[in-house]
C-alpha cells in the first residue's frame, strides 16, 4: 500500500503490515559493499548488530567537517566524495540521528543517489524491532492502533511500524508533522497554561508552547537532571525574567528517591546502573496536589515510571499529555495502553515530528474538556 493512504479503520495491523523482511536481513543478502556512515553510539550498536547477522562492514564515512583522519571500530573514517570515486555501487547504512532540517534533507537526497537504510535500534534497552518481534505483541499494537482519535494517528502509527522493520525513510518523510499543526490540532495551548515539563533540557519545549500563546501562562514546573543543561535552563528562565517558573535539577521518576545518573552532555542524559547518585521525583510529590493543564514527558526511556509517578495528578485533573513512546522498543505500545488504563476518556492520537530514525514519534492525550475535574 502507499504510505500517503490513510487504512482502513477496522483493519488490524496483521494486514496492514506489509514489511515482513528486516532491514538486518536485506543487509544480510547484500552483494553490494555497505559503508556505515557516522560514529559514535549508534553507530557502536548497529556494528554489533552487524556481527550478529555476519554484515560486513566495507568502510565508514562522516560529514567532511567530522573526518580529519579519525579512526572509528578499527576503521579509518573517509569522506562520501573519497567513496563515491572509488566505489560504483555500495549502500549507506546512517549510523546516527538527524533531527535538524538541513541535514534531514541532506539525508534524503543522499537516499536518492545510493541505497540507504536507516536501522531501528531501542535509544534504551536490548532486543529489535523487527516483524517477529510485532507478531509477538500484535494485541497490543491492534490495542493502541484501534483506539487512536484519528485516521492520521493510524496512519502515522503504521507507518512508523513499517519503518522500525524496513529501516525505509520514506515511511516517515510521509507522516512528518509541523510542530504548528500539532498544537492547534491537538493540545490547543491556551494563555492559562500550567504546564510541566520533564527532561526540560535548556528551555527548548517551554519557548515552543509559549510561542503559542503569546508568551503568556499561568504556572511552569521545569524539571532537568544533567547539570550543564540545567544551568542553561536557569539560564533561559531568568534571562527572561520568568515568574511562577519552579525549576528542579532531578530526575523524573514514580516516586521521590535517589538514582545513579550517567551524563552525556546533551539531550541524552540517562540513568545509570552505578556511579554518582542524584535525586529523583515523581510529579505527584512535586505539585502537592495543585492542578495542572499539560504535561510533556521526553526522559529517555523511563517515561513509564514518570507516568505512574504522575498517575494521581492525571486521574484528577487530567491535563494535556505530550509523551515520547521511542526510547524503548516495548513505548509504542505499553505507554499508550497505560493511559489508556488510567484514563479511558482520554483522546489518544500519534504523530512524527522532523528526525531521523523515529525519534519525535510522540503520544498525545486530551480529555474533553466536559471530562475533567
Amino acid at each position: 500500500m502507499s504510505v500517503t493512504q490513510y487504512p482502513p479503520r477496522g483493519a488490524g495491523l496483521e494486514s496492514l503490515i506489509t514489511e515482513k523482511k528486516s532491514c538486518w536481513q536485506r543487509l544480510a543478502a547484500e552483494h553490494r559493499p555497505i559503508f556505515l556512515y557516522g560514529m559514535g553510539d549508534g553507530a557502536a550498536k548497529i556494528m554489533r548488530v552487524f556481527e550478529r547477522y555476519g554484515i560486513p562492514v566495507a568502510g565508514i564515512f562522516a560529514s567532511d567537517d567530522f573526518v580529519r583522519g579519525h579512526s572509528f571500530a578499527g576503521f579509518h573514517v573517509h569522506k562520501l566524495s573519497e567513496i563515491e570515486e572509488q566505489v560504483d555501487d555500495f549502500v549507506i547504512v546512517l549510523g546516527f540521528a538527524a533531527g535538524y532540517p538541513e541535514l534531514v534533507d541532506y539525508i534524503r537526497e543522499l537516499s536518492k543517489r545510493h541505497t540507504l537504510y536507516v536501522p531501528d535500534v531501542p535509544v534504551i534497552g536490548g532486543g529489535l524491532f523487527d516483524y517477529d518481534y510485532c507478531m509477538e505483541h500484535l494485541n497490543e499494537l491492534n490495542a493502541v492502533y484501534r483506539s487512536l482519535a484519528d485516521d492520521e494517528s493510524r496512519r502515522v502509527y503504521l507507518n512508523v511500524i513499517q519503518f522500525k522493520i524496513s529501516g525505509n525513510i520514506r515511511y516517515l518523510d510521509a507522516v512528518t508533522a509541523e510542530p504548528e499543526d500539532i498544537y492547534k490540532q491537538i493540545l490547543h495551548p491556551t494563555r492559562n497554561e500550567s504546564f510541566v515539563d520533564l527532561g526540560a533540557y535548556n528551555g527548548d519545549t517551554i519557548r515552543e508552547l509559549l510561542s503559542f500563546t503569546n508568551q503568556k501562562y499561568n504556572a511552569i514546573w521545569a524539571v532537568e537532571p544533567d547539570k550543564k543543561n540545567f544551568k542553561k535552563l536557569t539560564a533561559y528562565a531568568e534571562g527572561n525574567a520568568m515568574k511562577r517558573v519552579h525549576l528542579y535539577q532531578c530526575a523524573a521518576w514514580c516516586l521521590d528517591t535517589e538514582l545513579p545518573f550517567a551524563s552525556k552532555n546533551g539531550r541524552q542524559s540517562v540513568l545509570a546502573t552505578g556511579g554518582e547518585t542524584g535525586p529523583a521525583r515523581s510529579v505527584d510529590s512535586l505539585l502537592g496536589g495543585e492542578a495542572i493543564t499539560f504535561l510533556k514527558m521526553d526522559v529517555e526511556g523511563f517515561e513509564r515510571e514518570a507516568i505512574w509517578g504522575a498517575s494521581r495528578t492525571i486521574l484528577r485533573h487530567a491535563p494535556k499529555l505530550a509523551i515520547a513512546v521511542y526510547h524503548r522498543n516495548e513505548d509504542i505500545f505499553e505507554l499508550p495502553l497505560l493511559i489508556k488504563h488510567l484514563r479511558p476518556d482520554y483522546k489518544l492520537y500519534i504523530r512524527h515530528r522532523l528526525y531521523i530514525p523515529a525519534w519525535e514519534t510522540n503520544l498525545y492525550a486530551v480529555a474533553d474538556e466536559t471530562e475533567r475535574h
